[in-house]
C-alpha cells in the first residue's frame, strides 16, 4: 500500500549517515543518493525511505503527531537499532520493551527530531 517514505532533513550528508548505520542493521541499502536526497530499500518490492532537503527551502521539521514504525526480525534487533541510534546521535523517547498488543517496541528521535518506532510482534502479526 505505502510506495515511499519521505522525511525531510536539514542536513542530508549526516542523515544519511545516521540512517546508513539503522537502515545496515535491517538489511537496506541505499538506491537512490544525491547531495540533496538519499534513498533506501532492502530491494524492488520493498516500500523506499527517502531523506531529503524540503523542496519549498524552508527548514525542515519534525511533523506533530508523525511517526515511522519499523519492523524488525526480533526483540534483539529492536534493541540493536535502538543502541546504535542513541549512540550516533538520536534521543531517546523510550526504551526496549513490551507495549500494548504485547508488542516489542522502542522509540527515539533521529537527528531533526523525527520520531521512530522499531517493533517486533512477539505473535507473529502485524
Amino acid at each position: 500500500m505505502i510506495g515511499y517514505i519521505t522525511l525531510g532533513t536539514n542536513d542530508v550528508l549526516n542523515g544519511g549517515i545516521f540512517y546508513d548505520q539503522l537502515f545496515a542493521i535491517l538489511g537496506a541499502k541505499r538506491v537512490y543518493d544525491q547531495a540533496n536526497c538519499i534513498a533506501w530499500a532492502k530491494d524492488d518490492a520493498s516500500v523506499i525511505f527517502t531523506l531529503l532537503n524540503p523542496e519549498n527551502g524552508q527548514q525542515a521539521t519534525a511533523g506533530n503527531g508523525t511517526m515511522i514504525a519499523f519492523q524488525a526480525a526480533s526483540q534483539a534487533q529492536v534493541e540493536s537499532l535502538y543502541y546504535k541510534a542513541l549512540e550516533i546521535g538520536a534521543s531517546d523517547e523510550g526504551a526496549p520493551g513490551i507495549r500494548s498488543g504485547g508488542f516489542y517496541c522502542a522509540y527515539i528521535r533521529d537527528l531533526d527530531g523525527n520520531k521512530l518506532n522499531f517493533h517486533f510482534n512477539p505473535n507473529g502479526t502485524e
